[in-house]
């Protein structure tokens, strides 16, 4: 009854495997190896060919500390990955292809946005009697 969503799911055809890819505003924390590995398992259970080799999860963030990193995909079992995102390739861009694109600080907002719960609006009728 719950709905749980990949950021990116690719297939790569070289390597016969599924490779899921989450995508973070922010700097990486423990609890992210726990939800890729949740998303690992259940693309390898739902999705994967038994010929396919395990699913590859890229986690992809604002910033990484190599501790924090270290300790939380340890003992991990299954192939996964944490990259920090660079924003350098927009100052190589063209000058008329860096202003039709949003900003880092932009981007970031509607990251964090979208990543919030959205409450129903509800709206109190008062009776006439």
């Amino acid at each position: 009854d719950k709905d749980f969503y990949i950021d990116l799911l690719f297939y790569h055809l070289k390597l016969r495997c599924f490779v899921v890819v989450e995508l973070k505003a922010v700097d990486f924390k423990a609890e992210f190896a726990g939800k890729m590995n949740f998303y690992l398992s259940a693309v390898d259970d739902l999705m994967k060919h038994k010929t396919d080799n395990p699913t590859i999860g890229i986690l992809i963030c604002k910033k990484k500390d190599d501790f924090i990193a270290e300790y939380a995909l340890r003992d991990i079992n299954k192939p996964m990955g944490v990259a920090e995102y660079q924003a350098k390739i927009v100052s190589s861009l063209p000058k008329d292809l860096k202003e039709s694109l949003p900003t880092i600080k932009e981007i970031e907002f509607e990251l964090s946005a979208a990543s919030k719960p959205k409450r129903k609006k509800t709206s109190i009728k008062k009776k006439s009697h």
